[in-house]
């Protein structure tokens, strides 16, 4: 396992993070594929950084253009309805 220096105290990676893209055989994506976008977005639907999810720069950027196309597509919420409920401003 590597060992990342840091001048207060040395830590290691605890587990490496397995691609969710390529779990599940995916090559492009595209904004039809609303149940996979979903994994990508949080409970308050921000997108989910690619230090977080695990993906490439490159794929980090066709799930963020995907997920802004569903969005305007009414596929998902920009909000969802459980941050509405709870009076979730930002």
């Amino acid at each position: 396992m590597p060992i990342y220096k840091n001048k207060k105290r040395n830590f290691e990676l605890k587990y490496k993070k397995v691609n969710p893209l390529k779990e599940f055989k995916v090559k492009t994506v595209t904004y039809k594929d609303v149940p996979i976008l979903q994994k990508f977005v949080t409970d308050k639907g921000k997108i989910r950084s690619r230090e977080i999810t695990g993906v490439t720069a490159q794929q980090q950027r066709e799930v963020a253009r995907a997920i802004k196309n569903a969005r305007e597509l009414a596929l998902m919420p920009f909000v969802p309805k459980k941050a509405k409920s709870e009076g979730y401003d930002g």
